[in-house]
């Protein structure tokens, strides 16, 4: 990931709080925290986590899948109104609280802290299996040095009687049984998953494939431990195809969004990434029709009999055929994975450091000066959990964490973070903080969507998602009903600690669940409670909830000290 950060200190602020009183704000003295050198570390950092290598091969499959270009409508309008409104919500929420995706609930609606937990959990999931792709790509990458590629005949070791080579000949003949010399590289030589009967049997551990992953996730380490210095069916499809995309709901925005200074334009931010992200998923995309096609005119069959799995079938399958038929082969297949290796390692960096930023924000006295410690940890424990999936049935392994183990849960936890903001925290509280950073309120398209568009989006994907779950299948291997059962528990662990930190907050609060505590008058926002002219008009009531309740809906911390600085107001010891 490209970027660097220049220290400041400790990111542990200080406030004050009191839970029995109307929460004013109180700036204390503090050091601030880190920040980017430079613009650009940080707009290069986000890009590369939401340009990865789903922009690839997942769009380029649903578009096809979902008739090709009339896709498209759908894709845009769920990206205008769905996916860049998350994504510069985020980026405006780790702008100005400046904190992790744990910590962060303290500003905005305590109760909902187990989101952040959950957000953790998910892209530990995630680690587990993405590395294991870019490992893939790492194998690909040394197969390359050859000048003759491996997966260009069927004179292998690996190959079997159905290897079928269409290279440079004619009057091929094409049958269901077929496979080419790509397919057969990427399934006998690289996954060997010939020798595993599926998830009851995956087999041993690839030792090719583990070195592969043990030398990614040491790039991933030293990348990372002083910081981030380098680092309808068709409507329900372009919903979660941009949400997945641009990403928001991973943590991520949060964590790399929170080391901008105070004022920087994250709205600029916002529509520039999700215009880049999209831009990269259209040339993949005809990049990869492009490619399909011949293919298919090549064996003389139908374009969906070519693309007949979807995922990294496309990325170590596809690509390597149409490199296979270029001049200069070898050159390209080497810049081909060098490429695949680097967007994936981006957007490694930037799924990691959600987690750092968000466990040394929360626990800065235990983990802050031992970042380097913590890192290590988190890294072995990645590693470990990634075993499963470099065995000869990993490839299965992979497919069921990829659906199950991000798949409605973070949807699911994104939906809960626009209730949170648009409807607890308020949405007229949220746009005055962006006008404080930005000198702008946000304008009524962008509320909204906040308040009402976005949240029905992400409601419409869990609900059609759940009611129209396809069979999953990868390659010839159809997974069982206790495979579906398992990963649905997969899913579920991630999620459930939303509402296990919401019991844990209720019960853990001071005060009475029966007795309603007395309305109060409290500002709406730091503009308004710091301003030179403050009126009447600058306060709003708050709705009066049970003592406890209201405890856990309000916000602990109302405004970071370390903006002190950038609003003009005076610090107290």
């Amino acid at each position: 990931m490209a970027g660097s950060l220049t220290h400041h200190g400790s990111p542990n602020p200080g406030y004050s709080t009191n839970n029995n009183a109307v929460p004013v704000p109180v700036i204390t003295q503090t050091e601030s925290r880190d920040k980017w050198s430079k613009k650009m570390d940080f707009l290069l950092s986000v890009i590369g986590f939401a340009v990865d290598l789903g922009n690839v091969w997942r769009f380029p499959y649903i578009c096809y899948q979902n008739g090709g270009g009339a896709f498209l409508i759908p894709y845009i309008l769920m990206a205008i109104f769905g996916g860049v409104p998350l994504f510069y919500m985020e980026l405006a929420l780790g702008q100005f609280h400046r904190t992790g995706a744990i910590s962060i609930w303290k500003h905005i609606c305590p109760i909902f802290k187990g989101i952040g937990y959950a957000i953790c959990i998910i892209a530990l999931y995630v680690s587990f299996y993405y590395n294991t792709i870019i490992a893939w790509a790492l194998f690909y990458f040394y197969s390359s040095f050859s000048s003759i590629l491996p997966w260009t005949n069927c004179d292998n070791v690996w190959n079997t009687p159905d290897c079928t080579n269409y290279f440079g000949m004619d009057n091929i003949t094409w049958t269901n049984a077929s496979r080419s010399p790509a397919e057969e590289f990427y399934t006998r030589n690289v996954l060997e998953i010939h020798k595993s009967s599926g998830l009851r049997d995956v087999g041993g551990v690839r030792w090719q494939l583990m070195l592969c992953l043990f030398l990614i996730f040491t790039i991933v380490y030293f990348s990372l431990w002083k910081g981030v210095k380098t680092s309808g069916k068709v409507w329900v499809d372009a919903a979660a195809q941009i949400f997945f995309s641009l990403g928001p709901g991973f943590g991520v925005l949060l964590a790399l969004s929170s080391y901008n200074s105070f004022t920087n334009n994250c709205y600029r931010d916002a529509i520039v990434t999700s215009l880049v992200n999209c831009l990269t998923s259209f040339v993949s995309g005809f990049v990869i029709f492009t490619v399909l096609g011949y293919m298919a005119e090549m064996r003389q069959v139908e374009v969906e009999d070519v693309a007949r799995d979807k995922g990294p079938s496309l990325l170590f399958i596809t690509y390597p055929e149409a490199i296979a038929n270029m001049m200069g082969s070898t050159f390209f297949a080497i810049i081909f994975f060098v490429m695949m290796i680097t967007l994936g390692l981006d957007s490694t960096f930037g799924g990691l450091e959600a987690i750092i930023t968000a466990v040394l924000d929360e626990y800065p006295d235990q983990f802050y000066h031992r970042r380097e410690l913590f890192v290590l940890c988190l890294v072995v424990v990645c590693f470990l959990g990634s075993l499963s999936t470099l065995t000869n049935g990993g490839a299965y392994v992979v497919k069921l964490l990829e659906e199950f183990g991000v798949g409605c849960s973070i949807i699911a936890v994104g939906f809960l973070e626009a209730i949170a903001v648009s409807w607890f925290y308020g949405i007229h509280r949220f746009s005055n903080d962006v006008q404080a950073m930005l000198g702008k309120a946000p304008g009524l398209f962008w509320k909204v969507c906040w308040v009402a568009i976005s949240p029905a989006f992400l409601a419409y994907i869990i609900v059609s998602s759940l009611l129209k779950a396809p069979p999953l299948a990868l390659f010839d291997y159809k997974y069982p009903d206790w495979s579906i059962i398992v990963g649905y528990i997969v899913g579920l662990s991630s999620f459930i600690w939303v509402p296990i930190y919401m019991v844990y907050k209720l019960v853990w609060t001071p005060g009475s669940l029966k007795q309603v505590g007395g309305c109060v008058q409290s500002p709406e926002t730091v503009s308004d409670a710091f301003s030179s002219n403050v009126t009447s008009a600058s306060f709003s009531r708050v709705p009066c909830f049970p003592q406890r309740l209201a405890v856990c809906l309000r916000p602990e911390r109302t405004i970071p000290d370390i903006h002190a600085e950038n609003l003009n107001m005076a610090t107290v010891p």
